[in-house]
């Protein structure tokens, strides 16, 4: 293989939050394909055995104030019918691109959103039914995780989730404090988040997660431990704690706080992190991620819930990616609600969904460097060997310089010996969101540099 190294990131430490590398290339890295490859020729050769599936539905109640996620506010005239409607023909025109030969096999499976739980108690039934009996994915036999919010997590939506499989409803709370949830543009009351996290409970759908955010105008060290607190007494499985990012075209990027652009809102973010993390090690939870917290008695997931290293990803929906092990993609992407209605009304009308029509053609170098990021920013680390047995070569050899920057700053365990473990150190934990983006190709840089955001 032939590296092309970046130019050597500064052994000054870089500002801590820049992008959440949740997944690479990042979308705003995707273009439009022409010409558009028919998805039996991509799906043709590639492992069937162990798949993942995500069903992405659009539509929440509110918009928060930090949200840039591809959703809209509502579903007018039967829109969240005809949406389904759709998934289903995308299902079929899916399923019959990955033939007989090899018949799919899905290890996990997960509803995101925008809110899944926006759909009504039937609509719920018809989406678990297009997983079944259009992809053949048993719900009931793999992990199947689910986002909701506390005003959709009502009795008769939990009830039709725990009959159909779910083990994991994400709720996002956020805070537990009404006027942090007023500043962050996302109002709820207290009592209301306490009734939803109750029905949960009474579902008996095995993992519950919590999302809270830390940042927010106005939060201190003792309001960020009463949010902790009031998420520990429910005892969740998991917990996810975000910093804020103020993004263009969100509710809150449209009001500029010179107060957010500064180092010291950097230092506050760092300081309300390390509390979070601390308090959280400390009441018997386990650091999987920068972000992710796992009770340690926790029932498992399946491989970290998501095989975040491989390929074999289905999604559905006008939201969700797809990925092959040479090409992911997607529909197009926005943040703006009109750009966004349109998006939605042009995938409800698809007839055709044999085609893909925007993604990214990955190589063997951007392979390396998407697994690499995803195992190093797990706190479990990236064994040298198992990067070896897939590449052909260790990754020191591949990017010497960005891990020989890593370790003088003191964030990564772990030499260039050919089998040992590279793990980053506590407070490489705590730099993730600077981490990912040094390892991004140039390639991908400009591609994401270029990108008009609408």
């Amino acid at each position: 293989m032939t590296h092309t190294p970046l130019a050597p990131p500064s052994h000054t430490a870089p500002r801590p939050y820049q992008s959440y590398t949740y997944a690479y290339p990042h979308k705003t890295a995707y273009r439009p394909l022409d010409p558009h490859p028919a998805l039996k020729d991509l799906w043709a050769g590639e492992p069937r055995g162990s798949l993942s599936l995500y069903v992405h539905i659009p539509f929440c109640e509110v918009r928060c104030g930090f949200c840039n996620l591809f959703t809209r506010i509502g579903a007018p005239d039967d829109l969240t019918g005809r949406y389904l409607d759709a998934v289903r023909r995308q299902a079929a025109a899916v399923r019959t691109a990955l033939g007989d030969d090899e018949p799919p096999r899905f290890v996990n499976a997960a509803f995101g959103g925008g809110t899944p739980t926006f759909l009504e108690p039937r609509e719920l039934e018809q989406l678990c039914d297009i997983a079944e009996q259009e992809m053949g994915a048993d719900l009931r036999a793999v992990p199947l995780s689910v986002e909701a919010s506390p005003s959709t997590a009502t009795t008769d939506r939990l009830n039709v989730l725990a009959a159909r499989g779910t083990t994991r409803l994400s709720l996002g709370v956020q805070s537990f404090i009404e006027e942090e949830s007023r500043s962050a543009a996302r109002p709820q009351r207290r009592s209301d988040v306490e009734a939803a996290l109750a029905r949960i409970r009474e579902a008996g759908i095995p993992v519950l997660n919590i999302d809270l955010i830390y940042g927010i105008d106005g939060q201190t060290a003792a309001s960020w431990r009463q949010s902790l607190d009031a998420a520990l007494a429910w005892r969740p499985e998991e917990i996810y704690l975000y910093p804020l990012y103020v993004r263009p075209l969100t509710g809150l990027g449209r009001h500029a706080d010179p107060l957010r652009a500064g180092r010291d809102w950097d230092e506050q973010r760092l300081r309300r992190y390390r509390e979070g993390r601390d308090h959280l090690l400390a009441h018997g939870y386990e650091q999987v991620s920068m972000r992710m917290f796992r009770r340690a008695d926790a029932p498992p997931q399946g491989p970290d819930d998501y095989a975040c290293q491989t390929d074999g990803m289905i999604g559905l929906g006008c939201g969700a990616r797809s990925y092959t092990s040479t090409l992911h993609y997607s529909f197009d992407y926005a943040v703006s609600m009109r750009e966004i209605r349109g998006i939605i009304d042009d995938y409800t009308a698809t007839e055709d969904f044999s085609r893909a029509l925007h993604g990214r053609h990955v190589d063997e170098g951007e392979a390396r460097r998407r697994h690499l990021l995803q195992s190093l920013l797990q706190a479990e680390g990236l064994p040298a060997a198992e990067y070896r047995l897939r590449f052909g070569s260790a990754p020191w050899e591949d990017f010497r310089s960005e891990l020989g920057v890593l370790a003088a700053r003191g964030w990564l365990h772990g030499g260039a010996g050919s089998d040992e473990l590279l793990r980053l150190s506590a407070e490489g934990l705590a730099h993730s969101d600077a981490i990912g983006p040094e390892f991004f190709s140039p390639a991908v840089r400009d591609a994401m540099a270029a990108y008009e955001l609408k």
